[in-house]
């Protein structure tokens, strides 16, 4: 049997099922819901369903396979309507399971498409990149991006499980892998001090023998902090400490288009500017920066823009993220590594010297 840990909420509780290869265990979770009755759908994207073949052969059974485009760009309002279309051509009922299989974009597009299909059917996420894994499979946040602004439209859902098979990880692209250790390295600035100073001695790759561990600590920390604020409703800290390093790498995903930044290395360019930001406001030494700076190098992600970008557009950018409360932003901050907290009514001048500080124009 594989490794679990339980996501405790109630009556939308579930299990995260850790190990190696988990085909077998999946295959005959599916193959029960099918003897049930329940249809199943399984949404990838297009690149999964070649690199990953074997594996869907040996999990799909009957399933009704829907391919979307790979990368940010899916997240949107047109591809939501044709995984929709998708669903009612198949005759998915109440009944039915969608089985998300592949990364954070097609969590979080498939999982909003169960979550308002019906007015909300059950689904199962099966992570197959690091980032995914560790952050955006479990929690119940799904989602898609608007002109405006990223994940402005969505819904809280919860899987009814998730599978996370580390050996999915073999044929990630290198640059993905990496992507993923942003969130890694998100979460040993949050909240992790001990996981970060690992990474700082050792860093991370996908034939790492601690790499299990790692994903496994993140998920843990990940569920501990959903279980306390699973809507994102605390008046301060809470879920939004998951945002460290976000309102900086979501503007620079809108302004510099999605298809310029892979989600983590934008994440990582906001670490950077979220460390600056504290080392600003007083709260860190101007070392800790650096800290974070040689890790996120360590582990081939970027510090600095890799070409200028408007301040006044990522400024405005940022007036439109989903963290906006009463007009005002909500940052995360660092108090020190390990310990993060959340700030408003920051001065918007301190926040242009930071921009300027990695690299905007």
């Amino acid at each position: 049997m594989p490794d679990s840990l339980q996501v405790n909420l109630g009556q939308r509780s579930y299990p995260i099922r850790f190990g190696d290869d988990l085909s077998e265990e999946l295959g005959s979770r599916l193959g029960a819901l099918r003897e049930e009755g329940r249809k199943l759908v399984i949404v990838t994207d297009e690149t999964i369903v070649t690199a990953q073949s074997e594996v869907l052969a040996k999990i799909a059974g009957a399933a009704a396979i829907c391919p979307v485009p790979a990368g940010e760009t899916a997240k949107s309002a047109i591809r939501l309507g044709m995984v929709w279309d998708f669903l009612a051509a198949q005759k998915m009922d109440r009944g039915g399971v969608v089985i998300a299989f592949g990364g954070g974009v097609v969590g979080d597009l498939a999982g909003f498409a169960a979550a308002s299909y019906l007015r909300g059917v059950d689904f199962i996420q099966v992570p197959t990149t690091l980032l995914a894994m560790v952050d955006s499979s479990v929690g119940g946040k799904t989602g898609i991006n608007l002109g405006a602004g990223k994940n402005l439209v969505g819904a809280f859902h919860q899987p009814r499980e998730v599978f996370v098979a580390t050996r999915l990880l073999h044929t990630l692209p290198a640059r993905e892998f990496a992507a993923g250790m942003a969130e890694v390295i998100k979460y040993g600035l949050l909240g992790d001090a001990k996981l970060f100073e690992q990474l700082e001695a050792t860093p991370l790759t996908v034939d790492s023998p601690e790499l299990a561990a790692v994903v496994r600590r993140c998920c843990v920390a990940k569920a501990e902090i959903v279980e306390a604020d699973e809507f994102e409703t605390a008046a301060t800290d809470g879920r939004a400490l998951l945002n460290l390093g976000h309102t900086f790498g979501h503007a620079i995903e809108k302004v510099a288009g999605y298809s310029v930044y892979l989600h983590g290395e934008a994440v990582a360019i906001g670490l950077v500017a979220a460390a600056r930001l504290s080392v600003a406001l007083g709260l860190i030494g101007a070392e800790v920066v650096g800290r974070v700076e040689v890790v996120l190098s360590a582990h081939d992600l970027p510090i600095r823009l890799r070409e200028p970008i408007s301040q006044e557009a990522l400024l405005t950018a940022m007036s439109s993220d989903k963290k906006v409360r009463a007009g005002r932003l909500r940052f995360v901050v660092m108090e020190a590594i390990g310990r993060a907290v959340t700030r408003e009514e920051i001065d918007s001048e301190v926040v242009s010297a930071v921009w300027s500080e990695v690299g905007a124009s």
